[in-house]
């Protein structure tokens, strides 16, 4: 996987941006999509001047991901290579496009809805692949058809994806990312940077799909958990849970460490359907994990890790829920 499809990948939403209309305008939105979490921008030739914000974007705003989208001319596709952009989206599969791309080094992600243009696509060398317009050809059920038969191909889909059915999408792990402009609304035409900053905020929550699984609660040895336990199950009348070797849980909410454990004071637990995403994601962001915390499954995939360092005296880790 190249770098800029690991990043694209990591962070997992892809901004379609369709009108800017001066490079002040290009600034603020580059900012307000970083604030909430996704520095990503494909900047699409359906506006006039994409080259000029493609190469605003590279120069002034360092880690934003951006790339030109709507590329279906080589002209376009001259342009936005000239301009710094660091891959190309389009509608459709045009060989001649892709060839010209990967002849200057710059990652091709074209679009394909059939099984035949994915054939294309491989043969073409390419193992990434948007999927448009994505609702209207089937969906997540449809890109889980053609992943049948194609074992290898990542697919960006984009077109018709929102705020609802997004988690959908992120639950198959052969989706690289999801573009579309449900990050912006209407917010773009408006030029509501806050609200865009939010709707991003949103749109990552929705992508990991975080939930606090339990509060960690460390104790001074074997029977100051079990005191401590059965007060909190007493007070707020829980059930007491597993009792393990080196934990009592109160129902699922509270696990009281027999003999200490990460955290001077103990450990936050957030569950997440997509942790490998998760993990991706926050690494992306610039959080470090404490790898030597990890612990993976019968069949090698990873259950558990925790961020390094500690707030307020509490680790914090994520699990797969």
């Amino acid at each position: 996987m190249s770098d800029i499809i690991e990043r694209i990948s990591a962070l997992g939403i892809m901004p379609v941006i369709t009108n800017i209309d001066s490079i002040e305008d290009c600034d603020s939105l580059a900012a307000a999509l970083t604030a909430g979490g996704i520095p990503a921008m494909e900047i699409t030739f359906r506006m006039k001047n994409a080259e000029v914000y493609i190469r605003r974007v590279r120069e002034a705003h360092l880690s934003v991901a951006v790339g030109a989208g709507t590329v279906i001319t080589l002209e376009q596709a001259e342009k936005a290579i000239g301009a710094g952009a660091q891959f190309v989206v389009a509608p459709g599969l045009n060989p001649e496009i892709v060839k010209y791309c990967q002849s200057r080094g710059v990652e091709m992600i074209p679009g394909v809805s059939t099984p035949s243009e994915v054939e294309t696509a491989l043969g073409l060398g390419l193992k990434n692949v948007k999927f448009f317009p994505a609702e209207q050809s089937g969906g997540v059920a449809a890109i889980k058809s053609i992943c049948g038969p194609y074992k290898n191909v990542g697919f960006m889909p984009t077109g018709g994806l929102n705020l609802d059915n997004i988690a959908e999408y992120f639950a198959f792990d052969r989706i690289i990312a999801c573009g579309g402009t449900f990050m912006l609304g209407s917010s773009l035409a408006k030029k509501d940077w806050a609200q865009i900053t939010e709707l991003c905020r949103i749109s990552v929550r929705t992508m990991l799909g975080l939930k606090l699984a339990h509060v960690g609660i460390n104790a001074d040895g074997e029977a100051d958990a079990q005191s401590t336990a059965s007060a909190l199950a007493s007070l707020l009348r829980l059930e007491l849970g597993k009792d393990g070797a080196n934990s009592v849980f109160v129902d699922t909410f509270a696990e009281i460490m027999k003999h200490g454990g990460p955290g001077r004071c103990g450990h936050i637990g957030f569950s997440t359907p997509n942790l490998d995403r998760a993990v991706r994601y926050f690494r992306a962001m610039g959080a470090e994990f404490d790898e030597a915390s990890a612990k993976t499954d019968e069949k090698g995939r990873l259950k558990v890790i925790y961020f390094r360092g500690e707030i307020a005296g509490f680790a914090v880790h994520l699990v797969r829920a």
